[in-house]
């Protein structure tokens, strides 16, 4: 696929022979297209291309079956009478290559055309980049660190931009307003290359011929069509061949300067003392220091002029803002992040401590900003790249060119002259082009120096038109989106007091080049002071979506803190007739069972059942008078992305041109936005493969959180019940009635049985909520009532107990919890102390575990919460675990003593370190050493031989009760107030100031999520969790931890096992490079038992 090979010559001594694959209509020779059709005669397979040969009419009355038509690729491999499977013998006889290798030979190839699977032994091609880490010694470090990491995604952006030239391109000539040159081309993009932006660089190259002499020449893009036309100003006028129209070629001009800006504020900030005030570069540093209050006369009222009057927790935002040096607000979708963002910056403006710097990672984000913070009367300024100049804004008015071009004074004649003559020309004699330069420069630092705020993008701020300018206050937004180099550059122009914006629960920076996503760079700066322990300031009023839309969400990744700032009647759509199935909740998930099928690129999958059901919901919501620009079409997918909006043109019944204004684009490119009705195609249905992408939970936050109105989900339950996160959604929906299936005009409750959920195994850090505000790390399936894996009936059942969960109205009890944390369905042996006691095992890394055949030294009982553990320290080794003994001892005693079955010969050793494969942060509810996804081990239950019969024996933990954790009211959201935990409770040293202790869950920073390869290598995590199980389940698990049970508890979500302890998720050193453990639990010495695998 990578290779981009699409045509497929069947062997000659298949059963076949040596047949080309291609279509019997069109002669179209790629695969991923093709499917076949059984002709009349059975014998006979007509082999037909899925576009456009399956849906032209005049083949319909050959009475074949179209209906009937499959893909030659199913589960990723041909049809089996094609291809033939080779036997079981050949196999094992065959060399066996993973499928990580194959992706990392196909990467080799982009550089290396002959590279074979020995190349990859060799040095170097495999070196991993230094991780990022939480804290840095100096600004040195730092820019040690994230130097080579910025280096390699400016060489992958490079390397895959160069290498998309298109040749053969067909051309129409225009001339545009200011006399340059227009080309306008289709540039058809394939599902995985990188999309044109405005104000792309392009060359156009013609090779010449014997009448045209060869020619080239670079333009910028300034817009895009929606039917992928491109219109690129060319910047030289002179010799356009324009009475030519074909057979022209197309390169990326690639650009270095956004990186080069990133390399240059690093180097700033390591050398340059003034560059950003002292407390901020600590801070960024992540060194502990004494909190500073910025000490300036507080407005009487915090709204802002010409805006929306403010509520409560954006008053308190406001207000904390503007007393603080650096501060943090999480701005859920439909907060109003936008409002508060341009009141803050109105009384920092107003402070009279100079211009304020507003930035954004994005065009868009920064245009935004723009608007808002101008309409409250402010001089703006809205700084563009030179290369967007052409590029038509909605801000065009606060642009400086255009203020530039407009400002009337007598000296600004002479500037005016000169460009209408530049303008006309094309160009100037090179004394008027000198004059012009210096004249169109002061004029661009006077009116940058009269503004009150300029805008600019983040990358933007390292223009050198600002380079002699100092901000000392800077508000970034959106700052969730951009890496940590990338918000570097606007503050190193002297910031004091920083404000950064953002919600790390939705979508993080795109980071092209995986093995520095892996490294750490996707991870925002936002995250990482999140991480540091600097609590976000939350907006809890959302006006976006109907109360029943923000209801999920609210639960799932806010913890149930979003208020609603709209009524349900204001999100009744009047006179809009749509056949919702529950007419109060404007939102249903359709069951699709049509399968997948692999795109034409290869890389992305379509799903034809999904599309036709697209569109037919696109023309039910036209027919009942919704306007077409307010519906959005949502597809994770590219290649459904494609095949609907051909779909839609093709076979929609009403007029082309209104299903062309319907925007159909992809998670991604609709963040930061809303329509009043939103479609979800989820694409993925198979049997094997999984769902992808969909499993990042922040993709799923982003793709809900859109509608305002109303929102429709299509896809396959069965498969996507499998992932607890959408387990949860599907329950939401199906008990709300809004599961349904049947033809649009007769809805039906579906009967559709979801799969049991699996482990979760996810390459992104995974989360669990913390009290308002608090969400360590981009902590998805958070805290949420209606929880991943949680189990609704809550009854007792008469083998096992379910786990209940917190309040269902996410309304937290004082001092404890908000929410409850999704409990996994995990029965629990029944033991005395009643039935919902929760124990769950704490391995620190290295550190409580005696030397083999110790007991481990157990706090004392009562102390900082913990209850000591229940057993008879000196019970037989390992006597707890039935399989070891022989005997049939019940689960009941499961714990009761401290078992270190490490002197059984058999066993696994040095369970001291976390047991975790690398690769997988072991999230599994039940789940021992995590397993899924490793080369060489089947996925299914953990019958591993390699582990022998006794894996389950790793018992090797100190058993806490964590019943007494939640009753802890600290303030700080945290169940347990760590600052303050002293060394002697069991937990080596106090977490939040310990340097040393180096191992606190990897987050695997192996933002493999954009990536789509699941997890070939993900993250190193720590902590194998350990739940109770009952052994007969699949997924055996190990069976070993309790404690004195205590009653129900409240909140016992707290230590959900499924997001790895709450307090694991402090240091992000992945575990090779883990300085030796300094911390030793008493008496013990340093067992270093830690898996570097």
């Amino acid at each position: 696929v990578r290779a981009k090979h699409k045509e497929v010559c069947l062997h000659k001594d298949s059963p076949l022979g040596e047949t080309i694959l291609e279509c019997y209509n069109c002669g179209c020779r790629n695969v991923f297209l093709l499917g076949f059709i059984s002709a009349k005669t059975e014998s006979v397979v007509v082999l037909l291309c899925r576009e456009p040969c399956l849906s032209v009419n005049a083949l319909k009355d050959m009475n074949w079956d179209l209906s009937q038509w499959c893909p030659l690729i199913d589960d990723r491999c041909f049809l089996q009478w094609l291809v033939k499977i080779p036997s079981e013998q050949e196999q094992l006889r065959a060399r066996q290559i993973s499928a990580q290798q194959i992706n990392r030979v196909e990467d080799l190839w982009k550089t290396n055309p002959d590279a074979t699977l020995e190349d990859l032994e060799k040095p170097g091609v495999d070196d991993e980049p230094q991780p990022v880490v939480l804290k840095y010694e100096d600004a040195y470090q730092y820019q040690n660190v994230f130097a080579p990491l910025v280096k390699l995604e400016a060489d992958y952006d490079k390397m895959m931009k160069e290498s998309q030239s298109k040749d053969n391109v067909t051309i129409r000539w225009d001339v545009g307003l200011n006399k340059k040159r227009i080309a306008y081309f289709v540039f058809p993009k394939e599902d995985n290359e990188i999309r044109l932006v405005p104000g792309d660089e392009l060359r156009l190259r013609y090779s010449g011929d014997a009448a045209h002499p060869a020619w080239q020449s670079v333009g910028h893009v300034i817009k895009l069509t929606a039917q992928e036309e491109v219109a690129l100003e060319l910047r030289a006028s002179q010799g356009v061949p324009v009475d030519l129209n074909h057979g022209f070629s197309v390169d990326f001009v690639w650009k270095s300067t956004s990186f080069d800006r990133m390399q240059g504020a690093m180097k700033t900030f390591a050398v340059d003392e003034t560059s950003v005030s002292g407390y901020i570069y600590h801070h960024l540093l992540g060194h502990e220091v004494e909190s500073q209050i910025v000490r300036n006369t507080l407005p009487r009222r915090f709204g802002a002029p010409g805006l929306p009057e403010l509520n409560a927790s954006q008053v308190f935002a406001v207000k904390s803002v503007l007393q603080k040096p650096i501060s943090l607000i999480q701005g859920p979708p439909g907060t109003g992040k936008t409002v508060t963002s341009a009141a803050i910056v109105y009384h920092m403006a107003k402070q009279g401590q100079g211009q304020v710097l507003v930035c954004a990672p994005s065009n868009v984000a920064v245009d935004q900003l723009a608007e808002k913070i101008s309409s409250t009367g402010l001089k703006v300024v809205r700084l563009c790249a030179k290369s967007r100049e052409a590029v038509s804004s909605p801000v065009e008015h606060l642009t400086l060119h255009y203020q530039v071009r407009h400002l009337d004074t007598s000296e600004k004649s002479e500037l005016h002259k000169l460009q209408q003559l530049k303008d006309e020309q094309g160009e100037l004699s090179s004394t008027d082009e000198k004059k012009y330069k210096a004249l169109k420069r002061a004029t661009e630092r006077e009116i940058l120096q009269s503004a009150d705020v300029i805008c600019c993008t983040c990358v933007g701020a390292g223009d050198p038109r600002l380079a002699n300018f100092r901000f000392r206050q800077v508000l970034i937004d959106e700052s969730t989106q951009a890496t940590e180099p990338e918000c570097l550059i606007p503050l190193v122009l002297g910031v004091k007091q920083v404000v950064l914006v953002g919600d790390h629960c939705q979508l993080g920076p795109v980071i092209m080049c995986k093995k520095a996503a892996r490294a750490g760079l996707a991870q925002s700066l936002f995250e990482r002071l999140v991480l540091l322990g600097l609590k976000p300031i939350r907006l809890q009023v959302q006006y976006r979506m109907h109360p029943s839309l923000s209801e999920f969400p609210s639960n799932s990744f806010y913890e149930g803190t979003l208020q609603n700032g709209v009524t349900i009647n204001e999100r009744q759509s009047s006179g809009i007739d749509f056949p919702w199935p529950v007419p109060n909740r404007p939102m249903f998930f359709y069951v699709q069972m049509g399968q997948e099928e692999i795109s034409a690129s290869g890389t992305s999958y379509l799903n034809r059942t999904e599309a036709a059901n697209v569109e037919k919901i696109v023309t039910t919501f036209l027919r009942s008078g919704v306007v077409p620009s307010q519906i959005g079409v949502i597809t994770p997918y590219e290649g459904q992305r494609a095949y609907i909006v051909n779909y839609m043109s093709r076979n929609g019944s009403l007029r082309q041109q209104l299903y062309k204004e319907i925007e159909v684009a992809s998670v991604d490119s609709f963040q930061g936005r809303e329509k009043d009705y939103i479609i979800l195609s989820c694409v993925r249905s198979n049997e094997h493969q999984g769902i992808g992408f969909l499993n990042d939970p922040r993709r799923l936050n982003v793709a809900l959180t859109r509608a305002r109105y109303g929102i429709v989900i299509l896809g396959n339950p069965k498969v996507l019940s499998k992932q607890p996160l959408w387990n949860s959604l599907l329950t939401h929906y199906k008990e709300h009635e809004c599961l349904v299936e049947g033809p649009l005009n007769n809805l039906k409750q579906s009967m559709v049985q979801f799969q049991k959920p699996k482990k979760i195994y996810s390459d992104r850090r995974f989360y669990f909520g913390n009290g308002p505000g608090l969400v360590p790390n981009d902590s998805f399936g958070s805290a949420s009532s209606t929880g991943p894996n949680a189990d609704k009936r809550g009854g007792r059942t008469k083998s096992h107990t379910y786990m209940p969960f917190g309040q269902p109205n996410g309304v937290p009890k004082p001092g404890v919890h908000p929410a409850g944390y999704p409990l996994p369905r995990i029965p629990l042996p029944p033991f005395p102390g009643g039935p919902h006691s929760q124990p769950y095992a704490i391995p620190s890394r290295g550190a409580i575990h005696g030397p083999i055949g110790a007991v481990p030294q157990v706090p004392p009982a009562g102390n900082r919460g913990f209850s000591a553990g229940r057993g008879s320290a000196g019970g037989p080794i390992g006597g707890h675990l039935s399989h070891q003994q022989g005997s049939a001892q019940g689960l009941g005693n499961l714990g009761s003593t401290f078992s270190f079955p490490l002197d059984n010969p058999n066993t696994q050793p040095s369970v001291g370190g976390p047991l975790s494969q690398a690769g997988l942060m072991t999230q599994m509810p039940v789940q021992g050493l995590s397993q899924s996804f490793r080369e060489g081990f089947s996925v299914g239950g953990m019958s591993q031989d390699f582990l022998g019969d006794d894996f389950k024996s790793q018992g090797s933990h100190v058993a806490y009760n964590i019943a007494d954790f939640s009753t802890q009211a600290s303030q700080s959201g945290y169940g347990v107030d760590y600052v303050t935990q002293g060394t002697q409770s069991g937990f080596p040293g106090s977490f939040l100031n310990q340097n040393s202790q180096v191992g606190y869950s990897q987050m695997g920073i192996a933002n493999d999520f954009i990536s789509q390869d699941y997890m070939p290598r993900g993250s190193q995590g720590l902590f194998t969790q350990v739940g109770f199980s009952d052994p007969s389940q699949d997924e055996s698990s190990q069976v070993h931890f309790s404690g004195a049970g205590q009653g129900p508890h409240p909140s016992q979500g707290l230590m959900n096992p499924l997001y790895s302890q709450p307090f694991t998720q402090y240091n992000t050193q992945p575990l090779n490079l883990q300085s030796p453990q300094q911390q030793q639990g008493q008496g013990a010495p340093n067992q270093k038992l830690h898996y570097n695998s």
